[in-house]
């Protein structure tokens, strides 16, 4: 049976935010990804584009959130729907780390600023 234990995750760091992978194809998931994710206190996000919807559920914490140039304020329970093709940031300007889970499609990548195309790897 496929149960992926929180402690067995596989941690990456990148840009202040660790990101705990669960669910991916390389776990057996064909169509979904899902991973946790600790935005540390005081922490810029860095703005990219997202090539498939991604979903964010923030369980602790707050985050400011900008999907296109609008900016929202999250707090726990609160779900956030970034569309693909949509630029996205998330900042964590409280005094606390932030905890969010994350769903997307297999497949994902996010476009850098500059150009650069990422495939992270908690989604492969």
């Amino acid at each position: 049976m496929p149960i992926y234990r929180s402690a067995d995750a596989v941690q990456h760091r990148l840009h202040g935010t660790v990101f705990h992978a669960f669910a991916s194809p390389s776990t057996g998931s064909r169509e979904l990804c899902t991973w946790r994710i600790e935005i540390a206190a005081g922490t810029a996000g860095v703005p990219h584009r997202v090539g498939r919807d991604e979903v964010l559920i923030l369980a602790a914490g707050r985050l400011s959130a900008t999907v296109d140039g609008v900016t929202g304020r999250l707090t726990p329970g609160d779900v956030l729907v970034v569309p693909a093709g949509s630029e996205f940031r998330a900042d964590n300007e409280g005094p606390d780390a932030a905890e969010a889970w994350v769903t997307t499609s297999a497949g994902f990548e996010a476009t850098l600023p500059d150009g650069t195309t990422l495939t992270p790897p908690w989604t492969l």
